[in-house]
This record gives structure tokens, sequence and C-alpha cells, in this order.
């Protein structure tokens, strides 16, 4: 089954980046996008918990990502929160992670973001291969992947 991804972003080009990435890898699907803290509250308020995973920039044009964080994980408590920053520092990680979000990356380190959602897109009980050869099974997602 795919996870169902609601993405805030108000860069355009960064937006199409990210629903192409998506949508290039069959285990998510785009259900919503919203460029604005007006149109993703909107968005959150009329579809609850018709997603899986929120992708949240925090710094928007209009209107900031804190509250749409927020206002996600009340709507969706067992959804997972990613949030996106262009400067992650120790007392942003605690701020975002006090809003509800689940973890945070980095703007510029895609390769990061690219990992965390390789394995979050592998069921909860496929092995990952691990050092030395290994498989261990997926532990519980949102505690695992937390970065």
């Amino acid at each position: 089954m795919k996870q169902r991804v609601f993405l805030v972003e108000d860069q355009r080009r960064m937006r199409e980046l990210l629903v192409d990435l998506f949508s290039a890898n069959g285990d998510f699907q785009v259900v919503g996008t919203a460029c604005t803290e007006g149109e993703a509250l909107v968005w959150l308020e009329e579809h609850g918990e018709a997603w899986d995973l929120a992708v949240i920039d925090l710094v928007l044009d209009d209107g900031s990502g804190s509250s749409v964080v927020r206002r996600a994980r009340d709507v969706n408590y067992g959804g997972l929160v990613a949030v996106l920053a262009s400067c992650v520092t120790d007392s942003l990680r605690e701020h975002v992670y006090a809003l509800g979000a689940d973890t945070l990356f980095d703007e510029k380190d895609t390769q990061r973001f690219l990992v965390w959602l390789n394995k979050l897109g592998k069921p909860y009980d496929a092995p990952i291969p691990m050092a030395g050869g290994r498989k261990e099974l997926a532990p519980p997602v949102a505690s695992a992947l937390r970065a």
C-alpha cells in the first residue's frame, strides 16, 4: 500500500521536484499540496487523516510552517511529520519536535532525506540489510526514523 503524502512547499521548483521524487518512488502517492500556511491549514481541516506523511517547509513566503506542523499533528496523530528547513540547529530541532514533528531535515542535505524516504517506504516487517550482511526486522517507523 502506498504512503499518502501531503506536501507543503512554497517554492514552485522545489515543490515540483518533490512531487516528481514521490511519483517516481512507487511507495508514495502525493494526495495534496499547499503553498501557503492558509492553504495547508484548510487542506488539513478538509482531509483530516487522509495522509500518512506530511512534508512541511518550515519557512513559507505566506505564513509559517510551524502552525502547519502543529495542526498536522492535531488532526492525524498517527501520521509522520517531516520538516524541511534551510538552517538546522539544535534549538530548531527541539522547537519542531515540541510542535509535533517526527523529524527535521536540512534542505541542503538531500542524501539524508532520500535515505530516510527509502527506509520509510519499506513495510514494517521487511528485512533491512545491516552491517556485516545481517538482516533485522524494521522497528516501528516513527521512532526508528526520527532524525
